[in-house]
């Protein structure tokens, strides 16, 4: 492996993006344990943790002192008994370790005093050594390894750097158990009080242990993304019941997903256990069997020295219901509503970049259920969900939500580092995966999931006008443009299609497969030619049009009828051949008429799934606006606003959540809440044009309903904060456009203008 120095410069939220410079460094890739080895149970594979330590002595005059810091496992850094970043978790991300690592560098000048001082990390598995996916199998075998490196330079120009080598100490951690779907243990008796600090007695400490990773060509670069972190801080707002001789049951208000941070007080030895849930069984027990082999629960030993405060270090977990035991003893003081606190953990900004405000309340609450449903699952990668024996970076997913999420808050540089992780997934033949990182085999991935390594840097792109994204994937998704093109020569897709989930979850599974799969093959080259125009790259853009050309031709010729019915006759066959543009204009008119019949005789209920899903509302409103905003607005089954009947407060992976098969049945699964990129962009009207990406040119477009009098919604672009305004009883738009930038307007009645920055009002009869 390539041995590097980090250098470091400045990016948000006192972390530190840095860049190579050269300089040697010993000969090996880290520090470990020789004590620390797999240790096999009957279900699951654990390691425990450790503790590193190194003195050093820093001359006076410190002008700045950089900490770069990355682990095969997962660390937490102090200096001179301070975190080094207070509220980060499980650094240093999820990657494919077998091809990368990522390093995070800290700005500690304030840390690092004069004199003697102490650099003290407590290392453990993370997603390294954790058994990963249903099966529970390490993917990435071998013992946990620190890397890190400290950088001083002083007023007088001189400099002095620490590296991880043989010179650290080490011992146990009070972790005795930690992993991601498990949980964690800790016990608190064996606390070595100081060991982060100048003048521990480390004597009956270890000599670290320095070893090589498992793969020599493993890359160390750069987290180019927000670490996981702190967000918000949640309070239960109730625990029943009161009585500590029976588990008491804790509502977090809100499916979360990150920690829960216990304050407790009791004898030695007893033991706090905590288990979570997303859901209560009839009788008010926590319902679990939905979490699969995920055993989901902390201990934590008391050391019995007064008020004790803790929280898991290397796992996290996905729910809304706390069950708290004492086991072994009897706390101090019975638990009341101040015993914990939920800490909710993801990779994004604090605050959201859409606010969205409604007459309805199903819709302002489906909007917090994006947001929420976001939060729990951009946890370094986009999982499909939190809570299971899961939580993959499953692709169609992502693939379906990532417009959605690029209003919900700024995942620019989120996209960048997932990014990173599908092309590293990327097969030799140019496949994408259905999962990033990839732990599921060789397989490429099904259409609409592998597709994703399109869709992501596209959506991203036009949302950010961001072209650096697209420039970096521009290799990796031409070579999977040419793996679906040599498989499917005759522009059917039937072909090296992986899994094939096809729809997946739709009510009406009738859609065929090829029909759905070439669909989205034309909406890849269709996205692939506008990128490629945007990276200048004329031959190309041709080459991806003409593709589109071929495929909507064979489908047409394939899937289309005279009378203007596809084949399956489903609402995602018409959508999928309406929202790609391959419908005949002389046939659309017929298209949408099958297509709103088939609503209509399902009792005005959509029935898509994962794939037709983000297309029914862009295709509705065209000619059917109040069709549209009657499907959105619904409480029945199936629809967006059944969930929120039924309580929920992030999105459901199932229509039928509340009633459907309990091994595959997610309370946080983000896919469903893509509807809300059309409130953005079509209800609210708040959209941008390819050719002025980023909102730089804006199209706003507003779709009006009676259903709906009143809607507003703002959103934070690169260029400002964009306001859209409707008032039903005021017969008033407003929009506010931000400098520097330029609109066209599109009105009911066919109404159109280009307006710039400013407040701009219509009245609309």
């Amino acid at each position: 492996m390539t041995n590097e120095r980090w250098q470091a410069r400045s990016m948000p939220n006192g972390a530190w993006q840095s860049a190579h410079v050269a300089g040697p460094l010993p000969e090996h890739f880290g520090i470990g344990t020789d004590r620390q080895q797999p240790v096999a149970g009957p279900d699951r594979i654990s390691t425990d943790a450790s503790l590193l330590r190194k003195d050093f002595s820093a001359e006076p005059g410190i002008r700045s002192a950089r900490l770069s810091v990355t682990a095969l496992g997962a660390y937490q850094a102090f200096v001179d008994g301070k975190p080094v970043g207070p509220n980060t978790l499980l650094a240093p991300g999820w990657t494919d370790f077998h091809k990368r690592v990522l390093y995070q560098t800290y700005d500690v000048t304030s840390l690092v005093r004069h004199g003697a001082n102490t650099l003290g990390v407590l290392l453990g598995g993370g997603w390294y050594s954790s058994p990963m996916t249903w099966i529970g199998f390490r993917y990435t075998p071998g013992p946990n390894l620190l890397r890190a490196q400290l950088d001083l330079t002083f007023v007088n120009g001189k400099h002095q750097t620490l590296v991880t080598d043989q010179s650290w100490l080490t011992a146990p951690a009070p972790i005795t158990f930690s992993e991601i779907y498990g949980g964690e243990s800790y016990d608190a008796r064996m606390v070595q009080r100081g060991w982060t600090m100048p003048n521990f007695s480390a004597s009956h400490w270890a000599a670290a242990a320095t070893a090589m990773p498992p793969d020599s060509d493993m890359a160390v670069t750069a987290e180019p993304d927000l670490p996981i972190q702190t967000t918000i801080t949640l309070h239960p707002i109730r625990m029943d019941p009161a009585n500590i001789a029976h588990p008491i049951v804790y509502d977090m208000g809100q499916n979360m997903v990150g920690n829960i941070r216990i304050h407790v007080r009791g004898p030695r030895g007893t033991v706090v256990r905590l288990r979570y849930a997303e859901r209560l069984n009839p009788d008010g027990s926590i319902y679990t069997e939905n979490l699969r082999n995920a055993d989901a629960t902390d201990t934590y030993a008391l050391s019995g020295d007064g008020d004790e405060t803790w929280t898991p270090a290397f796992t996290f977990h996905g729910f809304r219901y706390v069950e708290l035991s004492f086991l072994g003893g009897q706390p101090a003081t019975p638990p009341n509503l101040a015993t914990i606190d939920g800490l909710v953990y993801n990779s994004l900004s604090e605050s959201s970049t859409v606010r969205l405000d409604s007459s309805s309340e199903t819709l302002n609450k489906m909007n917090q259920l994006g947001a929420w449903g976001q939060r729990g699952n951009f946890v370094s990668i986009p999982t499909d969900c939190p809570q299971r024996d899961e939580r993959l970076g499953w692709m169609g997913d992502a693939g379906a939500f990532w417009r959605t999420g690029t209003y919900n808050f700024d995942i620019d540089a989120f996209t960048h580092k997932f990014m990173a992780d599908v092309t590293d997934a990327q097969t030799a033949a140019g496949a994408f995966t259905d999962v990033s990182p990839n732990v599921l085999g060789p397989n490429p991935g099904a259409p609409g999931w592998g597709d994703a390594g399109v869709f992501i840097p596209y959506a991203a792109w036009l949302q950010y006008g961001d072209v650096s994204v697209v420039e970096s994937s521009w290799p990796a998704m031409e070579r999977w443009a040419a793996f679906i093109l040599s498989s499917n020569p005759d522009y059917v897709r039937n072909n090296a299609v992986g899994n094939n989930y096809a729809d997946w979850l739709a009510p009406d599974q009738n859609t065929p497969k090829a029909l759905i799969n070439t669909a989205y093959w034309a909406l890849v080259t269709h996205e692939m030619a506008e990128m490629a125009t945007a990276l200048h790259r004329p031959a190309d853009a041709e080459k991806y049009q003409q593709q589109y050309s071929h495929i909507a031709a064979a489908y047409r010729s394939a899937f289309v009828k005279d009378d203007g019915s596809v084949a399956g006759n489903t609402q995602t066959a018409y959508l999928a051949t309406l929202f790609t543009d391959i419908a005949p204009p002389s046939l659309r008119t017929s298209m949408v008429n099958h297509l709103v019949r088939d609503i209509e005789e399902h009792g005005n209920h959509l029935t898509t799934g994962f794939l037709g899903t983000p297309f029914l509302m862009f295709v509705l409103d065209e000619n059917h606006t109040d069709l549209a905003f009657k499907l959105l607005l619904s409480d029945e089954y199936p629809s967006w606003g059944y969930m929120v009947k039924k309580g929920a407060t992030t999105w459901w992976e199932r229509w039928n959540g509340d009633t459907g098969d309990p091994s595959m049945n997610s309370y946080n699964h983000y896919a469903f809440g893509a509807v809300m990129a059309w409130v953005y962009q079509r209800a609210a009207g708040i959209d941008t044009d390819p050719t002025g990406p980023g909102f730089h040119h804006l199209t706003i477009h507003p779709h009006f309903d009676l259903a709906l009098p009143r809607l507003h919604v703002e959103y934070d672009s690169a260029y400002g904060t964009i306001v859209s305004d409707w008032q039903q009883n005021l017969h008033r738009f407003t929009i506010t456009i931000p400098a520097n930038t330029t609109a066209t307007v599109t009105l009911p009645g066919s109404r159109s203008e280009k307006i710039g920055s400013g407040q701009h009002i219509y009245m609309i009869e």
